[in-house]
């Protein structure tokens, strides 16, 4: 897959080796810090719900994911974005969560879920243009004492929507 930028191109995770990358991606742009286990976690878990963005090569994106049971329905759980200040506002953050919401409905999801800041604006205005609407607010969320939204996709409507864009 590629976006609008044809030197854009997209990969799913396949080697311990990016890691340091997708660690440095995130640090640079979530105000969440995270360990190593925690990153591990989900990659080690998920492989194939983690997918990077590359210009030639040099990796501008990622996205990581997880898909397990939530009461009773398959959840898909977006915990992770970022793309590189230098390459926004070129489609990469929109491919990057279509690619992961694709691959959570090939594995049978019923929904998606994330949470973000709700001074985001940015990213609030991606998952809404992509279907997702605001669940609930959640004061105090982060550790920095901000509040967020959880978004939340329902598969049924998602292709419709995210198709849309």
């Amino acid at each position: 897959m590629t976006s609008i930028n044809h030197s854009i191109k997209y990969i799913e995770y396949n080697s311990e080796e990016q890691l340091p990358i997708i660690i440095h991606l995130i640090e640079n742009d979530l105000s969440e810090p995270y360990s190593i286990y925690t990153y591990r976690y989900f990659i080690h878990n998920w492989p194939n719900l983690c997918f990077l963005a590359k210009d030639g090569d040099k990796y501008v994106g990622v996205i990581i994911c997880k898909l397990d049971r939530h009461k009773d329905r398959l959840r898909g759980y977006i915990a992770m974005l970022a793309v590189a200040k230098s390459h926004r506002k070129m489609s990469i953050g929109s491919s990057l969560v279509k690619m992961a919401i694709y691959a959570m409905k090939d594995m049978n999801a019923d929904e998606v879920v994330l949470e973000t800041e709700y001074t985001n604006l940015g990213a609030l205005g991606l998952y809404q243009r992509l279907g997702f609407i605001k669940d609930k607010r959640l004061f105090r969320y982060y550790l920095n004492g901000v509040d967020a939204f959880r978004l939340k996709l329902f598969c049924k409507t998602m292709v419709r929507d995210a198709q849309a864009v």
